[in-house]
């Protein structure tokens, strides 16, 4: 044996009910908190075994499945980091949760590859305790909010709370709109999106609907229309990673400033908006531990709003 090899872990982790189902690249990913490359090789080696039957990255697991795997010894999860931001935005706070209006440009947890801020850490940096479930650079989260998203997140800060609030996730229980605005007219106006999703087949950074992907399921209406564009108010029956982008993207009607998904950069531009437009506007549940049930909303950011009031401007001059 090597130097190198006695130095790796062999670490045994179960799979929790809530990535049933999902491939094995993207599960370790979220589990360890390593890059999907470092996953990916791990896998490729033959490191990733289930009943000592090696795994491949596109195999699905299931709820409690017991994966045995060979640890590099430079491999390490991202580590959770105080990053205070200035005015951090808190609609509500109370022994169990805390409820944030995320501005744009803020990841939720830490990730390998990301150094800038994050939800977590700006929370701890303002002095309030989180939940210590889940993996240690994600603790407290129930949801997500992708990076250039703002809007509405609640936090969990005792135990109690987070398994309530992961449970009314799972449950579909919590109720979140979003505004979005899109390029073109929907057709219909108003109408539900069901189409699975998963990894893109070739460029790993996206998402895509796909054939054998997770069911994912958008409700959306029409509240607004402009030339060119169109204002949605969208509730999501599911959850999945950029399910909104993906979803109106497959339909032709990316959100504006979302280039990853094919947004046209010239309306973006036109609008002075640098990042996709998309606002978790309001945010529903019951509180873990009492049970009453809470209603939050919150205004567009600056940037989302100047955008309408350009839009309106250029209809007034029509």
């Amino acid at each position: 044996m090597s130097p190198l090899e006695s130095e790796r872990e062999l670490k045994i982790i179960a799979i929790p009910e809530g990535l049933d189902q999902d491939r094995v690249d993207s599960a370790l990913a979220r589990l360890l908190g390593l890059s999907r490359s470092v996953i990916v090789s791990l896998i490729e080696e033959g490191e990733v075994t289930r009943n000592g039957k090696a795994l491949g990255k596109s195999d699905r697991l299931h709820e409690n499945d017991l994966l045995e795997i060979l640890m590099p010894a430079q491999a390490k999860p991202a580590t959770l980091v105080s990053t205070p931001i200035e005015g951090l935005s808190v609609v509500y706070n109370d022994d169990h949760i805390i409820v944030i209006d995320k501005p744009a440009g803020i990841a939720a947890h830490p990730s390998p590859g990301w150094s800038g801020t994050t939800v977590i850490g700006a929370i701890i940096g303002a002095g309030y305790k989180v939940a210590t479930s889940g993996a240690a650079e994600r603790q407290g989260v129930v949801h997500r909010l992708d990076v250039g998203t703002t809007g509405l997140m609640v936090v969990a800060k005792d135990e109690i709370s987070y398994s309530s609030l992961k449970q009314q996730f799972r449950d579909r229980t919590v109720e979140k709109v979003y505004h979005a605005l899109v390029q073109g007219r929907m057709d219909p106006s108003d109408g539900t999106i069901d189409a699975p999703i998963d990894r893109h087949p070739r460029e790993d950074y996206r998402f895509a609907v796909v054939a054998d992907g997770k069911p994912s399921i958008t409700h959306y209406t029409t509240m607004e229309l402009f030339p060119a564009v169109s204002l949605l108010e969208i509730q999501l029956e599911t959850g999945r990673t950029h399910q909104i982008r993906v979803h109106f993207s497959a339909l032709h009607h990316p959100l504006v400033g979302d280039l990853t998904y094919g947004a046209d950069p010239t309306i973006a531009q036109r609008l002075d908006i640098t990042r996709p437009w998309l606002h978790a506007r309001e945010l529903r549940f019951k509180h873990p531990v009492s049970g009453e049930a809470l209603d939050f909303f919150a205004d567009y950011p600056l940037d989302l709003t100047r955008s309408l009031e350009t839009l309106n401007r250029n209809e007034r001059r029509r």
